[in-house]
């Protein structure tokens, strides 16, 4: 643990915050692309394999629950709400986000710490982290509607 991994989750914790803040009080997900969110979803899906394998502290189980948790409520909000799913704009989120997803795991398979399915897993969240945030850039020059909380929560992803 170290003052800049602290800094990293508590920034992403709070650029989470914001947004489900922004979903559940104005029950709104406008300018927020869901595509960006189910590949975070799958970020943390894939890095946190190893949680009911291996124990680090229970800071890191903490953390690791709640980007599962918190990425995989946003996308089920997105989806499933009955009044957040109607202020979802699918004709102006087009990125064809799966295609980003070939080319991680490609690289993870080539670039790794060592040649094992968690190994792999870990090193395609890496990869796909990377560019996860592609979609939401693309929705909000496409829109170019930006309000408050979005322009947050996109700052504090950054």
């Amino acid at each position: 643990m170290n003052i800049f991994r602290l800094a990293g989750d508590m920034t992403h914790l709070f650029s989470v915050l914001v947004l489900l803040l922004k979903i559940h009080t104005i029950k709104s997900c406008a300018g927020i692309s869901l595509k960006t969110q189910e590949l975070y979803a799958i970020v943390f899906t894939t890095r946190y394999l190893d949680l009911f394998t291996t124990y680090i502290s229970l800071y890191n189980t903490i953390m690791k629950l709640i980007f599962l948790g918190s990425s995989i409520s946003i996308v089920w909000y997105m989806r499933h709400h009955k009044m957040v799913r109607r202020s979802y704009d699918k004709d102006q989120d087009t990125f064809r986000h799966y295609l980003l997803m070939l080319p991680c795991l490609l690289l993870a398979l080539l670039i790794n710490e060592k040649f094992t399915f968690l190994e792999v897993m870990w090193a395609f969240s890496l990869y796909l982290e990377a560019v996860a945030i592609l979609p939401q850039l693309v929705l909000l020059q496409r829109t170019r509607n930006i309000d408050n909380l979005t322009g947050q929560y996109v700052l504090l992803l950054g």
